[in-house]
């Protein structure tokens, strides 16, 4: 089996990496995204790409904060 791996970029997208044709990624109507020609891809966290659900930069952009980064400020009694 073909290894697939996935990064959560901090304040940024998830980063998939995986052998051509070895990922499906559909919607939620179960159509298929072409990934012809993409080992890797991002897709969005934010919320904010108009190129859903790939990233396309937007995050850096509106200051993006990664719940896991939100949670720690919160749980120090700082400002998200």
């Amino acid at each position: 089996m073909a290894a697939v791996k996935i990064t959560v970029k901090k304040n940024g997208p998830y980063r998939v990496e995986a052998p051509e044709g070895s990922v499906e990624l559909v919607d939620a109507d179960g159509n298929k995204f072409d990934l012809t020609g993409k080992p890797a891809f991002s897709l969005c966290r934010c919320g904010g790409s108009v190129n859903k659900p790939f990233c396309d930069g937007t995050h850096s952009k509106l200051g993006f904060q990664a719940a896991e980064s939100a949670v720690k400020k919160a749980d120090q009694g700082q400002q998200p």
